[in-house]
């Protein structure tokens, strides 16, 4: 019985190493974060290299693929993957005028593809480089400059 159990086990195991495996291999080895938000880019577009980031650093799918209920996050590898776009529809959110109440942090990133993908991205990065690890966090290292 025991035997049988860790076959089944194993087996188990292996489907979803394979299954997780599977999702990587089928996103591009590379992402170029040019968004159409922007009526002209400012600084050079960064690539991302989604093979680094999945296979070589493991981060898991769901640090960067979201879909928010109730403050959670709820999607799963297989999911559909949306642009960012989809949901941080504007650019970047306006600096607020004098005397008017500043926008929250968590209404920026909701609603402004700037503010999302630099939390996401550069939060990240800065973490890492907490730990030691080698992350870029200055703009120039992952925006190129301009050619």
């Amino acid at each position: 019985m025991k035997k049988g159990l860790l076959v089944l086990t194993a087996l188990v195991f292996s489907v979803a190493c394979v299954f997780s495996m599977v999702g990587a291999a089928d996103a591009p080895e590379n992402i170029e974060m040019k968004s159409p938000v922007f009526k002209k880019h400012k600084k050079a577009i960064v690539t991302l290299s989604h093979k680094k980031h999945a296979e070589d650093y493991k981060i898991p799918c769901a640090d960067c693929h979201h879909v928010y209920k109730d403050g959670k996050n709820v999607w799963k590898e297989g999911d559909k993957v949306q642009k960012c776009t989809e949901c941080h529809k504007e650019a970047k959110a306006p600096k607020a005028k004098k005397g008017d109440p500043k926008m929250s942090k968590a209404d920026k990133i909701k609603n402004y593809y700037y503010s999302a993908i630099h939390e996401n991205c550069v939060a990240c990065h800065k973490a890492e480089k907490k730990k030691g690890k080698n992350a870029p966090s200055a703009c120039k290292d992952c925006h190129p400059k301009k050619k």
